[in-house]
């Protein structure tokens, strides 16, 4: 019987629930060491390796977090993300309470070249934060925000969730951007880019980080900034997970107003064209201070859909009446929440829209214009929906993201007018093949119009695409990631092979 599948069984099971936990732990090790001697687990080119009882019961007295087995109380919601359709199974996870725990699971995953995943809130659609047979860093045990409002500065744990950032901040009347779902974790978002409601207005989350303190591949705690580390600072904003695990992020803060308008026009799927046109030339002319998404949505088991309007207007209220006219101007829209409201609470407006309770696939790219051959291939192709839910999504960008020069930051894409994404979902039950044939073969026609996609959307694991979306900057990449991580160690993600 494999050794980490031992304590699954009803018998392990019910011995490690009765124990305290550090007996607990050390009572599964001694029964696994009986039944095989050791974990069965794989490194990050595939080969089979096994961790030993005096290895694991080390890894386990240097930290203050959490060491866990497959069956041990804490291990199911540590190994799964959002995707239900990803069930992947770790075979060991470490929940870190601090920068320490984190520099021992980097060291003991680097000196055995264990595959290593790292995971903040989940969000990662193609399941990068979880892994089978490697060590999961599971950093939902380190979350904490401080506000220092006189410095109008953030200090954010590396495994916080959006919500938290939002929730501290707006009490002092600050904000940065942060999103559109609150519990996505700041972590994945921030690294490899962050657009959120107030990206157009602020920068992407990632051009608001002042400072980070991030574990390296050689077990090494870190501090990056403009001053102190500047390349490694550099490299995190914008290149994803590929140079470390952060445990603090430093964000700048913005004055805003806690009152916004915000909320949604919702037009029937009859209306597709005339709205997407409208989206076409409005997003490009919008100011900086109004944020509009475009989504398309069928639900599943439906033969119809609606259209809507995604707005936050984060402005001087005096001019909310001139600047939201021209989307007034299209008709009345079959629903209509757009209203003032509180900032925090339209940042969490999408979370129960995000349950991934099914299995999911998405294509996504940036569109730099918006042609009608663009508008075309969309109304042509969103139809036949009934054996699933489909989403297309236009989410806005522009504005302070494009004021940024390319090489300013790892993240290349400044030019982008939007992020289109184009989710389908089905029932966990039903086989994936039918349905992702269905979005790829939709995405060939959208995918012309695009120019590259965002990483953190999108893990290609093919080196020239990946090359070609760093754009200018994928050399410097490559220079620091060999420098900062010369073994490839957080290769699960949009990953920067080091150079041989």
């Amino acid at each position: 019987m494999k050794r980490r599948r031992f304590i699954q069984t009803g018998l392990g099971a019910a011995a490690l629930s009765a124990l305290p936990g550090s007996l607990a732990w050390s009572q599964a090790v001694q029964a696994l060491s009986q039944a095989q001697g050791s974990v069965d687990a794989v490194t990050g080119s595939g080969r089979s390796v096994t961790l030993e009882h005096a290895a694991l019961e080390e890894l386990r007295a240097s930290l203050r977090g959490r060491l866990l087995l497959a069956g041990q109380d804490g291990y199911e919601a540590a190994r799964r993300v959002l995707n239900a359709g990803i069930d992947r199974h770790p075979a060991l996870v470490v929940q870190p309470t601090g920068a320490a725990d984190v520099m021992q699971a980097v060291d003991f995953a680097r000196e055995r070249e264990l595959l290593l995943a790292v995971k903040c809130g989940g969000h990662s659609y193609g399941g990068k934060s979880t892994c089978d047979g490697g060590l999961q860093i599971d950093l939902s045990r380190l979350r904490h925000a401080r506000i220092d409002p006189s410095r109008r500065k953030a200090y954010i744990a590396g495994g916080s969730l959006l919500g938290e950032l939002d929730h501290e901040a707006m009490s002092h009347g600050l904000v940065t951007t942060a999103g559109t779902v609150s519990h996505t974790g700041v972590g994945g978002l921030t690294l490899g880019g962050g657009f959120g409601r107030l990206a157009r207005r602020f920068g992407l989350a990632l051009d608001n980080v002042t400072a980070v303190d991030i574990v390296t591949a050689d077990g090494r705690l870190r501090h990056a900034s403009a001053d102190e580390n500047a390349d490694l600072y550099w490299a995190v904003r914008g290149g994803g997970g590929n140079f470390g695990v952060v445990t603090q992020f430093e964000f700048a803060l913005h004055p805003m107003e806690r009152n916004i308008i915000g909320g949604d026009l919702v037009f029937p799927l009859a209306r597709l064209r005339d709205v997407l046109n409208f989206y076409a030339d409005f997003a490009r002319q919008a100011p900086d201070d109004l944020y509009v998404d475009f989504i398309a949505h069928s639900a599943l088991g439906t033969t119809d859909g609606v259209v809507l309007l995604h707005v936050c207007y984060s402005g001087p209220a005096q001019r909310a009446d001139t600047v939201l006219a021209p989307l007034r101007a299209l008709g009345t829209p079959i629903h209509d929440t757009l209203r003032t409201q509180d900032y925090v609470a339209i940042q969490r407006s999408m979370d129960d829209t995000d349950p991934r309770n099914n299995n999911q696939y998405m294509k996504s790219g940036f569109v730099n214009q918006f042609p009608r051959g663009l508008v075309d291939a969309i109304v042509d192709g969103f139809t036949g929906f009934e054996e699933r839910s489909t989403a297309l999504v236009f989410q806005h960008a522009g504005g302070a993201i494009a004021r940024v020069p390319g090489d300013a930051t790892a993240f290349a894409q400044r030019g982008a007018l939007a992020n289109m994404l184009y989710f389908i979902e089905w029932p966990l039950a039903e086989s994936p093949e039918a349905h992702v044939a269905y979005i790829r073969e939709q995405w060939q026609a959208l995918e012309p119009f695009t120019d590259g996609w965002y990483s953190n959307e999108v893990a290609n694991e093919n080196p020239a695409a990946i090359n070609r979306n760093y754009q200018g900057n994928y050399p410097r990449l490559v220079e620091l990631k060999t420098r900062y991580d010369p073994g490839n160690l957080f290769r699960l993600n949009a990953n920067i092979t080091p150079a041989a």
